[in-house]
């Protein structure tokens, strides 16, 4: 989908305007995938190899769609987020349930793959903002980069509330001090905006994930025991609620965007 200012055409940027509801739904949807993962391969008894494949199906499914609106569509674009999440969550339970690949080497290897895909994103694009996710290549760097977040911050978290034996509310709040340090140098001291911006994305899976077990997991592992049924409803409930409230109030249409789409409402 295209259109034109004057005489020049200019595609539709392809997500959400960073705003304080793209943080909510993101640290909503990166616990539903931590939940949603165990809720699936555990709860259910359906292994990490079956929701493997159910979950990677249809995220294939939902990511295509989201390619073919060629714009920003909330509903669409954060099941594309929730399902990432929980892929990303599975691929690092595989490698270290299954293939007994330790935490620091996934996330040592998930930091290096990021950095990777940042640095040819980079190379080819010469930006990694998220303003100008306009064409098909960028969004697919885009969520190349997403996945490996989702991947890298679950290592991460059960690195420091399993491994290192640390807990996990306490390495709730480690994260949530580190998103809130780098938003004190973004706001205070300047931070470059499009390093803020991914540096805060990575630990808001961590943090996510941290939430979503300690609600999730039994008081004998650390958790408060309301389970992965209930975490994951709730979670979902309140990501659907801000999807409506977004989709109908527009606020986090892109700015760039806005009188494009709104000229075409009208007509």
């Amino acid at each position: 989908m295209e259109r034109t200012l004057g005489s020049v055409p200019k595609p539709l940027i392809r997500v959400p305007e960073v705003t304080v509801y793209f943080w909510m739904v993101k640290i909503l949807a990166t616990t539903v995938g931590e939940t949603a993962a165990d809720f699936l391969a555990v709860t259910l008894n359906l292994g990490l190899n079956v929701t493997a494949y159910i979950m990677s199906g249809l995220l294939l499914l939902v990511l295509l769609n989201q390619f073919r609106l060629k714009r920003y569509v909330p509903a669409n674009y954060w099941l594309v987020v929730v399902l990432v999440s929980i892929v990303g969550t599975l691929i690092t339970d595989k490698l270290v349930d299954d293939f007994g690949v330790s935490l620091v080497t996934t996330t040592v290897g998930f930091s290096i793959g990021l950095a990777i895909v940042f640095a040819i994103w980079y190379s080819r694009e010469r930006t990694l903002a998220m303003h100008s996710i306009r064409t098909a290549k960028r969004e697919l760097f885009y969520w190349a980069a997403i996945l490996l977040t989702f991947a890298l911050g679950t290592a991460a978290g059960d690195l420091l509330a399993e491994a290192s034996g640390l807990g996990y509310a306490q390495s709730g709040l480690v994260f949530g001090a580190a998103i809130g340090a780098i938003a004190i140098g973004y706001y205070v001291f300047h931070l470059n905006s499009i390093l803020a911006f991914w540096l805060a994305y990575i630990l808001t899976r961590p943090l996510g994930a941290s939430i979503g077990d300690l609600l999730s997991q039994p008081p004998e592992n650390g958790g408060l025991g309301y389970g992965t049924v209930g975490t994951s409803m709730l979670f979902l409930c309140l990501i659907v609620s801000l999807i409506v409230y977004l989709t109908l109030s527009r606020k986090d249409r892109p700015r760039g965007d806005r009188e494009m789409l709104d000229f075409d409402d009208l007509k």
